[in-house]
């Protein structure tokens, strides 16, 4: 038997992918890239924003359409928790619906079990642990948390993903310690809100202790943060950042407006003046930390004053790496109902303009590593003697990339010294230096 599962949205339905796919090996059952040579077909899905559940939908009727009767379809994740009797309704094709928390259930597909067609449940009130499908690789993430108590006016993501609630330390290290045996170098710790690590189990500075330990594992040479709130970083994790060097100088914040009246309006516990203070903090603490960013324009009610503040703002405190996103209605928020809703078209040139700016910013600041040299995690060679990588200041697939020339050959997962000789709008180019 063979399975073939298509990933959707962000790394936090890839790792549940890899937990799927370690269920049906369980089972019995062989990964294929070829859904044509399936027994079992899965689309995990995204339903975060409108964009991504159109992507969903196209993604399981592409499978629908191409499915033979013998293969048994599968649709999970957020768009399945949330959605579920409509897409029983409107989708009979389909065998089988998993929410979240519902992956545990393969082993009984797969085996034939008397199993319900619907079977996403309510979210855990605790961490689900699941076997992992651990591959090959030299970055991996790692999920140290589900769920958010942030409850953000525009955000859905509490009605599929459920409360906050840690993953204990002890799971983590392990699956840590696994991913690293397997040749991981890049180690990134996600969660919806990972400054949140703890919380729940009444425990202060909670992120920070457990990144004192991932520390001490051998192997692993960078870990990266992603998804801190900027209201819950403390001065003990910006001390732990600085203090210890596998971890990158490299900080996830998505504070998605300055304008105090909309950070209200949004439900967000930040203010301006305190994410001027914590930005101001980590850069002069650590004076290379990078800082991505994402925003959210044209949420109800932002009217013209209050965008030019935020393109103020964002020209003022020049972060190195930042997303902007038009506002998505989504039914069942708090802001699906606020008024006015902002026209499209004004939304989609107010996001433009921010891009625009941070075009700008991004190739000032890497016009200012010209004659550097620079540590890079190789990635690929893109041609004979032409190399892609990543710097500490850059995830993969949302940040920048380094091509630079070797005249020895590099393998992916390894590190190299480049000498960077020009810079564009979101890239670098380079040599290697000989060592």
């Amino acid at each position: 038997m063979k399975v073939y599962i298509k990933t959707l949205g962000c790394e936090k339905n890839t790792v549940d992918s890899e937990c799927a796919e370690a269920l049906f090996i369980k089972a019995g059952c062989a990964v294929t890239e070829d859904p044509g040579e399936a027994d079992f077909l899965m689309v995990n899905t995204c339903g975060f924003i409108l964009d991504a559940k159109q992507q969903s939908i196209e993604s399981i009727f592409d499978l629908i359409n191409e499915k033979r009767e013998d293969q048994i379809l599968i649709v999970s994740g957020c768009l399945s928790q949330r959605y579920t009797k409509e897409l029983v309704k409107e989708l009979p094709e389909v065998d089988y619906f998993l929410g979240v928390d519902d992956y545990e259930k393969i082993y009984d597909i797969v085996k034939k079990e008397t199993v319900s067609k619907a079977l996403t449940g309510a979210c855990s009130r605790s961490f689900v642990e699941l076997p992992r499908n651990i591959k090959e690789q030299y970055s991996a993430y790692i999920k140290i948390s589900e769920g958010c108590n942030n409850v953000c006016s525009y955000c859905a993501i509490p009605f599929m993903r459920g409360r906050f609630r840690s993953r204990s330390e002890d799971a983590i290290l392990k699956e840590a310690e696994a991913l690293a045996l397997s040749g991981v170098k890049e180690l990134m710790i996600i969660g919806q809100d990972v400054t949140a690590y703890g919380i729940d189990r009444n425990e202060k500075d909670g992120l920070a202790k457990l990144l004192r330990k991932l520390c001490t594992i051998d192997g692993i040479r960078w870990i990266r943060l992603l998804y801190c709130y900027e209201d819950e970083i403390t001065d003990e994790l910006i001390k732990t950042i600085k203090e210890e060097p596998k971890i990158c100088h490299y900080i996830d914040i998505p504070i998605q407006h300055c304008n105090n009246s909309i950070l209200k309006a949004m439900n967000r516990k930040s203010t301006k003046a305190s994410i001027t203070k914590t930005v101001s903090k980590l850069r002069r603490d650590i004076p290379d930390m990078i800082i991505r960013t994402t925003l959210i324009v044209g949420l109800p009610g932002e009217k013209k004053e209050e965008f030019e503040e935020l393109f103020d703002f964002v020209s003022e405190m020049e972060f190195d790496r930042l997303g902007c996103f038009a506002y998505s209605k989504e039914e069942g928020t708090k802001a699906a109902s606020m008024k006015p809703q902002v026209r499209s078209d004004v939304k989609e040139r107010r996001k433009d303009r921010i891009m625009e700016l941070q075009r700008q910013i991004s190739l000032k600041h890497n016009t200012e590593l010209i004659g550097r040299t620079i540590e890079v995690l190789v990635e690929g060679e893109e041609e004979p003697g032409l190399y892609r990588g990543r710097t500490y200041m850059d995830a993969p697939d949302i940040d920048n990339e380094v091509l630079f020339k070797s005249p020895k050959s590099l393998e992916s997962g390894t590190f190299a010294s480049v000498a960077i000789n020009d810079a564009f709008d979101y890239d670098l180019t380079g040599e290697l230096v000989n060592e």
